[in-house]
């Protein structure tokens, strides 16, 4: 059964779960070369390939999807979720945000609530993301989360610019 995604709230934004009518909102993030660069798929070109990513989302029996945003009424800036991992008590966490708002250390705080939901609601005792050695925003974003540097997987990905590596980050909440 699918886990509920509670509204998290940090000092500036409200991440809510993901809501099939987010498509438009997130088209402009998923329609951008730049933000889609290190993504798992080339950007969108109709706001219809983001539907049917968002709707795939909603309907996958497995993680957890927040959407950003900076108010209740305020458009989807981005996302941010969790995955399950490979054996219980393990996630991955992914994110991404529209361009416009790079640079306000928006989706750090996003992610800085899903990965503390994480280990505090869901009891979760290991929490990494997996990205793209030139990526150097997601990196600063898994270092902000208390993540470190675990290793290089070589060749991981076949992407739309090529196949590439992959960096793991993680951090571990064991218990006492």
């Amino acid at each position: 059964m699918k886990a509920q995604t509670p509204v998290l709230t940090t000092k500036r934004l409200i991440l809510r779960p993901l809501k099939s009518t987010d498509a438009p909102d997130l088209f402009v993030t998923f329609s951008d070369e730049k933000a889609c660069m290190y993504w798992s798929h080339a950007a969108h070109s109709n706001v219809e390939q983001s539907q049917k990513l968002v709707d795939e989302k909603i309907n996958k029996d497995d993680g957890q999807t927040w959407v950003i945003t900076e108010g209740t009424d305020t458009p989807a800036l981005g996302w941010v979720a969790l995955f399950p991992g490979n054996r219980e008590g393990i996630a991955e966490l992914g994110y991404i945000l529209q361009r416009s708002a790079w640079g306000r250390g928006l989706v750090g705080e996003a992610a800085m609530a899903v990965v503390t939901y994480g280990f505090e609601g869901k009891g979760l005792r290991r929490i990494f993301a997996d990205m793209d050695p030139e990526n150097i925003g997601s990196i600063r974003v898994a270092e902000k989360c208390g993540m470190t540097y675990e290793g290089r997987l070589k060749g991981n990905w076949d992407t739309q610019i090529g196949v590439r590596d992959s960096l793991i980050y993680g951090r571990v909440n064991l218990p006492n």
